[in-house]
């Protein structure tokens, strides 16, 4: 069962990603071939820093990608067994992509707007064979933007979520170390993800803030067991 995960997205070097798996880190997103552009590091920066932090860590590829012959290269080419699907792709692109890569892990995102809880439920119900794990994220209406939006949102729909999935959900949206025990609770996800919330004012993952993250989630994650 996949539970009590802690992921982080958006490293800009090895020695980013090395001080996370030091810090008990164990999912380490990287988000390339973005919509709207932009990247943290040169794909080619991400397969190095990718052959350097396995196995102790599981690196994820986040994408927005929409064809599953082009995503199943790409994650060949970075030599990642996890998928974090964070674009509008079809139905049929993610039941052939798990059908001609069933070892690859995927995480498909369910982005949280003002009042779509039933159509994220049918988004669940619609990819949920084909689908090992979902991740709830925030829509940010002045950008546009379905990630890394430092950007809370309203945590009963994420709630809903976790409560309408037979799958594991992952948290994620404006998650630190100061709301990310809260957020465990009142969610009740099987993992949580932070980008900007544990990064300093330069863009850079400041290792206090990681390691009180990661504390924090931590106990989240054992009071929820000991409820």
């Amino acid at each position: 069962m996949l539970n009590n995960i802690i992921q982080i997205a958006g490293v800009i070097n090895l020695e980013e990603a090395l001080m996370l798996v030091d810090q008990g880190v164990e999912y380490i997103g990287f988000p390339l071939r973005l919509k709207d552009g932009r990247k943290d590091i040169s794909e080619a920066d991400a397969r190095l820093i990718i052959s350097k932090i396995k196995p102790q860590s599981k690196p994820v590829l986040i994408t927005y990608l929409e064809k599953a012959k082009e995503i199943s290269k790409f994650c060949k080419y970075l030599d990642v067994d996890t998928i974090q699907l964070h674009g509008e792709i079809e139905l049929n692109e993610v039941k052939y992509l798990k059908g001609s890569s069933p070892n690859l892990l995927v995480i498909k995102s369910l982005i949280v707007k003002e009042y779509n809880l039933k159509d994220l439920g049918l988004q669940i119900k619609n990819f949920l064979p084909y689908v090992d794990m979902f991740i709830t994220d925030t829509y940010d209406p002045q950008t546009g933007r379905t990630g890394a939006t430092g950007k809370t949102h309203d945590w009963e729909i994420s709630s809903k979520i976790v409560e309408l999935s037979p799958k594991p959900v992952i948290l994620a949206g404006g998650l630190n170390p100061n709301n990310v025990r809260e957020a465990i609770l009142k969610v009740k996800p099987a993992g949580v993800d932070s980008h900007t919330g544990v990064e300093s004012p330069d863009g850079k993952k400041s290792l206090r803030i990681v390691r009180e993250f990661v504390t924090e989630a931590q106990k989240g994650f054992n009071n929820l067991l000991n409820q």
